[in-house]
């Protein structure tokens, strides 16, 4: 079961607004061109590969584009 409590883990205090680096994160998170979105078309494609080793390579193309989302949200 889940709940639901409408409040922010960490308090946050925004000082200033930067709308193009809000514009970059809003792409890189859903974006066409983004690394999520990259790493969702990988991991979902590979259900309909016939070959285990298509699917190898789908899983571990999209392992890797995690992988990048990952190092770039905790390295910017």
């Amino acid at each position: 079961m889940w709940i639901f409590e409408k409040k922010m883990e960490f308090p946050v205090k925004i000082k200033n607004t930067n709308p193009a680096l809000a514009k970059l994160i809003i792409t890189q998170y859903g974006g066409c061109d983004g690394e999520v979105g990259a790493a969702l078309r990988y991991l979902s494609q590979r259900f309909s590969m016939i070959t285990p080793q298509a699917k190898a390579v789908l899983t571990d193309i999209g392992t890797e584009e995690c992988a990048h989302y990952r190092y770039k949200k905790c390295h910017s």
